[in-house]
């Protein structure tokens, strides 16, 4: 996907309530939020520009700090935490983590009740709904003026924490799609190493000639090539950059047509009725690795992120390999993703204190070391160079994945999507199950998602 057209950046100055009727109308919380943000933004890089990133603190500051993830993420998290504690007496860090469905839905209430956390993990998908609701500090002074140090992070990349051109989260890994698949069955099929420039159609008789080995599952149901990529706006959005489309146009508008999903959902339909994917049953029933058709020993195959992959392995063995998503005649649509990005509570008593502790899990090399790559990559380069050496088996894998993508060549990520995201990415799901239950044709469910997905961008 062409890059998405950058907007001008606002003009500096106060924030003016808006008004109707030649009426003043009284500003909303929102709006009161939003500039009080900003305002702690610049006085947090007033105050950061007298002293370095690395000084003293004023003793008895407590921050809080949340994250999602599994263990190994949580003990490897609470170490580099306790490093940071040690480097800066006076500071102390309360954290919390849990499974990501939790910890979205408490983030959520927190953000609802006035004050999440003064450093949160967050889903790039949170980015312009806490940020466009005023729950985000806003970190363009902290990031110019180097309390977070961002000059060995890709610039596009770095964008993929801002909203309306303005900077509130950084990337705290560096996610890419793929696709996990056994590699011995592939070879049984007859079918080759899949590369970075392989086709939708080279994978859709991929799955057709893995279906015709005549397998089956351990329930004794006939075993298949691959999910079924209907469900997933994450896939969709993948096949539309590799045809030069978009997702989103901007915030309030979406960039494909009825025609665009129509047809990505017909193909997924065709591969499904012919038996070349998963089934019905079994494409409802994933929420997980263990429960995906492929988790089940049900198909050869299952798109996924990076991060995630390795669970495949772990789960399978080590004939789990890890594929390039297909492409439109050569042209990729994947794109290297913030995995998770760090961002700071606009209510904050500590604002000098929780950019100090971001900087410090970005860019310390002790912290790097420590984390290694339980988030995907680390954005810093230097830090992702270092850590790269010490990787084994499926993390080492990813990591030469990303960089024989890098080489290959890849469109600029897109940034944040729009605050209606996350609903309509449940609608996307919905519409897509009405086609694997025949209640509606590809194209009827193509045109309820848009018109669901018109009102939730309506501004």
């Amino acid at each position: 996907m062409p890059e998405p057209p950058v907007r001008e950046a606002r003009p500096p100055g106060p924030a003016v309530p808006g008004t109707r009727h030649g009426r003043q109308r009284p500003p909303s919380r929102r709006s009161v939020l939003t500039v009080a943000a900003a305002g702690a933004g610049a006085a947090l890089a007033s105050a950061l520009s007298a002293c370095s990133a690395v000084g003293g603190s004023p003793g008895g500051v407590t921050l809080t700090f949340s994250w999602w993830g599994n263990d190994d993420r949580a003990s490897r998290t609470e170490k580099a935490v306790r490093l940071f504690e040690e480097e800066n007496p006076g500071i102390t860090v309360r954290t919390s983590n849990g499974d990501f469905g939790a910890y979205m839905q408490k983030l959520a209430t927190q953000a609802a009740g006035g004050g999440i956390p003064d450093v949160a993990q967050l889903d790039y998908r949170q980015i312009s709904q806490y940020a466009g609701g005023g729950a985000l500090l806003r970190l363009d002074e902290v990031l110019s003026g180097g309390a977070i140090r961002t000059s060995e992070m890709d610039r596009e990349f770095l964008r993929t924490g801002t909203y309306e051109d303005r900077q509130y989260a950084v990337p705290m890994g560096r996610g890419i799609t793929g696709y996990a698949y056994n590699a011995a069955l592939y070879r049984k099929a007859g079918i080759r190493t899949p590369r970075p420039s392989w086709t939708w159609r080279e994978w859709a008789d991929a799955n057709e000639r893995i279906t015709a080995l005549g397998l089956k599952a351990p329930d004794g149901r006939p075993f298949t090539g691959a999910n079924d990529n209907g469900p997933n706006e994450d896939i969709f959005e993948t096949w539309l950059r590799s045809r030069g489309g978009r997702l989103y146009a901007s915030q309030t508008a979406l960039g494909f047509t009825e025609d665009d999903l129509t047809g990505f959902w017909t193909f997924c339909d065709d591969l499904r009725r012919a038996g070349s994917v998963a089934s019905s049953k079994d494409t409802v029933q994933a929420s997980s690795i263990e429960t995906s058709p492929m988790g089940r020993g049900l198909a050869a195959a299952d798109f996924t992120w990076d991060a995630p992959f390795p669970g495949y392995v772990g789960l399978l063995g080590e004939d789990v390999r890890f594929a390039p998503v297909p492409t439109a005649d050569g042209r990729a649509g994947s794109y290297f993703k913030a995995s998770m990005l760090l961002g700071i509570g606009a209510g904050t008593s500590h604002p000098e204190e929780a950019a100090r502790l971001v900087d410090f899990l970005l860019n310390d090399v002790r912290a790097g070391d420590i984390l290694g790559f339980t988030r995907s990559t680390p954005p810093n380069r230097v830090i992702a160079a270092r850590v790269a050496k010490t990787l084994t088996g499926p993390e080492r894998e990813i990591y030469r994945y990303a960089r024989t993508m890098e080489k290959y060549g890849l469109a600029a990520p897109p940034t944040a999507p729009p605050r209606g995201d996350v609903p309509i990415q449940s609608a996307f799901t919905r519409a897509y199950q009405r086609v694997l239950y025949d209640l509606a044709t590809p194209r009827q469910a193509a045109r309820e998602l848009i018109d669901e997905a018109n009102r939730e961008l309506r501004p």
